[in-house]
């Protein structure tokens, strides 16, 4: 029988009951202080080893835990720290690394952007403020705590050089090749004292590798991971790939690493098709990416073995490292809390924990024999097939008005020139509109108010009472504020995808399914089990009562299709396009009850569009044209006069620009802020004709901008935007924020698009 190994890329850090981040939270606000805090992070990060070691994990990562982000981490070792956090060198003090993720009064936090196509978001580090160096060996640190406490042979996990310098800013094109030797220097170091510890495994993550990359870029890639190799040749290092099959597999195996790990469930097919068009060589490990990493659904493990099997004809199965497909960090902890959800559903479960054990059956069916396994292979395959035949998955209503749309173009019947002189007309608003993106804080008060009504404490009048109450009072603040479009505030919605998903057919949602978003936001995904399909309109009572209160517009507020798609755990039975299909067609419906009631501005937001783009450039057209149907599928029905709104996180807006207008949105607004204005330059390459909002504040951040630090926003903003198109928001939703300073920064906001406004009389006078 083969020796073959199990290994883990990577585990949640938030612990089972979101442990670390109450710990976190209770810091930050004054309740832990520094030392108990990080006693509490303590016993969850060993807490995490001791569970793989049970489950029987051969290869253990360490240093994949955080205080708030991973790539934070290696920017404060490296000592990326900007100048406007005041660090006077050494070590990197808790209150600077909070400041750099977070923000503070006197210093904006560091941009905050998208993990690849996931919804982890990570802090991007900065350079030009800093000369890298090394101010701690964190994975040194960390293997020794595992050995020392627990007697685990971790293996260290770092973002590789390549990855890391990609995925950071503030140096030129011709700077990159003379920081990637900086930063190759810096990491030989910590390999050199991981060698002379007894490290055995080191994890190198370079994901960029899966992207469409040049020969010259595989050639700097090469030059550093010989230098790595020359460094600490007795380390054995596992390169490691994920998300999508490497772009490059000749010269990616032929690099001088011991180990190479592919995705063999996002990149199933390039990867398999390389290896056995290739080969594989026989002096490395391959890291077999089997278990996939980014969703919750039970593996099909005869499929898996399957596979194995093919890949013996180029792979030694005595050169198998079995492994997730990626970091667990994007699923939830366990099934364990799960007892509530229909017992077929919860079987075909498997969430970081259970993922472990499809691991080691995995690997014992490979060392013992798959007879030694078969009960429980059976047992597994068992939940998969009863998940797939059941009538949870099988409305054939839905699928049948399904394929009706396949073959559409749906379209506005007016052009985006037309319906504005028309929607102009009806609304009547200023130059330089206001608004918020839609959601107001989501206070103590109001998420006990929701608590009670779920417990049962309070009555469902008792809670549409108090959800009045807070609408009225954010009515009656927006208009003191002087906003010129209003939104009723969400009060309502626990999350944007969550509250649709409740409403929706074919949509589950679990206990204590948490996983990380950004910092300590922590998000519950609604499970998408089965097909869609339209029940009763879910926003049309709160949204009318809110227009009921004033002469202002209020918005409707709506989560777009393929937002939903991307922040939910989605069915993998058929296609992402079709589930994306059926979202759409119940949005629909919605928004037609909605205008119906009288309500003529929808925001259908998609934060979440870019986040779903195939890593590799070819390969973007296809998923683009699916999600711009799926969008005007949800929006194309409305009147002339209606004018459809859409929001989007901070994304390279150049890169997708044509579909994002082919979205036909009548309004979209953009995070900015935190990019410091950078998308702005996008438009001085590229003109954008409909209309447009550009975050002009972060609400990330506590600190409240000043009215001049706004102004300067619009002002480079419309040096290539049109102010007849152009609208004054923040960043995203205000939910996170406290009442006191979103109504601070809304008055500054408000102050400085009246500012804008004289200008633009004066020039124009």
């Amino acid at each position: 029988m083969a020796n073959v190994q199990s290994s883990n890329l990577g585990y949640p850090r938030i612990g089972a009951n979101r442990e670390w981040k109450k710990a976190l939270e209770s810091f930050w606000s004054g309740k832990l202080e520094e030392h108990e805090l990080l006693s509490k992070l303590d016993d969850i990060r060993l807490d995490r080893l001791r569970i793989q070691q049970e489950k029987g994990i051969d290869l253990i990562p360490v240093h994949d835990f955080t205080m708030y982000d991973h790539m934070l981490d290696m920017s404060v070792m490296f000592g990326l720290v900007p100048q406007r956090f005041k660090y006077d060198g050494g070590p990197v003090p808790l209150s600077v690394y909070f400041a750099m993720a977070r923000g503070s009064q006197g210093a904006a936090a560091c941009e905050m952007t998208k993990w690849f196509n996931t919804n982890y978001h990570y802090i991007v580090p900065e350079l030009q403020d800093a000369k890298p160096h090394l101010t701690v060996n964190k994975p040194l640190e960390a293997y020794r705590e595992a050995k020392s406490s627990l007697g685990i042979e971790g293996k260290p996990v770092l973002v590789g050089p390549y990855t890391f310098l990609k995925l950071s800013k503030g140096y030129t094109p011709d700077q990159f090749e003379s920081l990637l030797d900086q930063f190759t220097d810096l990491y030989a170091v910590i390999l050199k004292e991981l060698e002379q510890e007894g490290v055995q495994w080191v994890q190198f993550d370079e994901p960029i590798l899966v992207t469409s990359l040049t020969k010259d870029e595989l050639a700097l890639v090469s030059s550093v991971y010989k230098k790595l190799h020359a460094a600490a040749p007795a380390i054995r290092i596992m390169l490691q790939t994920y998300f999508d099959s490497v772009s490059h597999y000749v010269e990616i195996i032929s690099l001088p690493v011991q180990g190479i790990g592919l995705d063999f469930v996002h990149g199933l097919d390039g990867n398999t098709e390389q290896l056995l068009k290739h080969g594989f060589p026989e002096d490395k490990v391959l890291g077999v990416g089997l278990i996939n990493g980014r969703n919750i659904w039970r593996s099909d493990l005869d499929a898996k073995l399957e596979l194995l099997d093919t890949l013996s004809q180029k792979v030694k199965p005595s050169q198998y490292v079995i492994q997730p497909s990626c970091s667990l960090l994007h699923v939830p902890v366990s099934t364990a809390y799960e007892d509530k959800l229909d017992p077929v559903l919860r079987q075909a479960l498997s969430f970081a924990n259970e993922k472990l054990d499809e691991l080691t059956l995995l690997t014992s069916a490979l060392n013992n024999g798959i007879e030694s396994v078969s009960e429980q292979l059976k047992e597994h395959n068992q939940a998969v097939a009863a998940m797939n035949q059941s009538s949870l998955r099988n409305n054939e209503q839905v699928q049948k008005e399904t394929s009706k749309v396949v073959g559409l173009n749906p379209t506005r019947a007016l052009s985006f020139e037309e319906r504005r002189k028309a929607q102009q007309k009806k609304w009547n608003l200023p130059l330089l509109p206001t608004t918020t993106i839609g959601s107001f804080p989501q206070s103590t008060e109001v998420r006990q108010a929701r608590k009670n009504w779920r417990s049962g404490e309070w009555s469902a009048e008792q809670y549409e009472t108090f959800l009045a109450e807070q609408t009225r009072a954010w009515i009656e603040i927006q208009e003191d504020i002087g906003l010129d479009v209003l939104v009723h505030g969400e009060f309502e919605r626990t999350d944007m995808v969550e509250f649709f998903g409740e409403k929706l057919d074919g949509f589950s949602f679990t206990a204590n399914g948490w996983v990380q978003s950004y910092g300590s936001r922590c998000v519950k995904p609604p499970v998408i089990y089965g097909d869609v399909e339209f029940v009763n309109p879910m926003t049309v009572k709160e949204t009318v009562y809110a227009q009921s209160l004033t002469s202002k517009p209020v918005k409707g507020m709506l989560t777009g299709p393929i937002t939903i798609l991307n922040w939910s755990f989605v069915r993998d039975d058929i296609s992402r396009e079709l589930v994306a299909y059926q979202i759409a067609l119940a949005l629909r419906l919605e928004v037609n009850a909605l205008e119906q009631a009288g309500i003529e501005m929808i925001q259908v937001d998609e934060p979440a569009l870019r986040e779903g783009l195939p890593l590799k450039r070819e390969d973007w057209q296809s998923y683009l044209d699916w999600s711009v149907k799926a969008f005007r599928l949800s929006t194309s029905s409305v009147k002339d006069t209606t004018q459809i709104h859409t929001h989007m996180c901070y994304c390279e807006f150049h890169d997708i620009i044509d579909s994002i207008r082919a979205l036909d949105a009548d309004v979209i607004s953009i995070e900015t802020s935190r990019s410091h204005g950078e998308l702005i330059g996008s438009f001085e390459e590229h003109t954008y004709d409909h209309g447009i909002g550009l975050g002009v504040y972060d609400i990330h951040s506590p600190r409240v901008p000043e009215v001049d630090e706004m102004t300067q926003m619009i002002k480079r903003a419309l040096s290539v935007l049109d102010p007849e198109l152009f609208w004054i928001n923040p960043d995203c939703g205000l939910k996170t924020r406290g009442r006191d300073e979103t109504v601070a920064a809304l008055r500054n906001m408000v102050a400085a698009a009246a500012q804008y406004r004289e200008v633009l009389s004066v020039n124009q006078s």
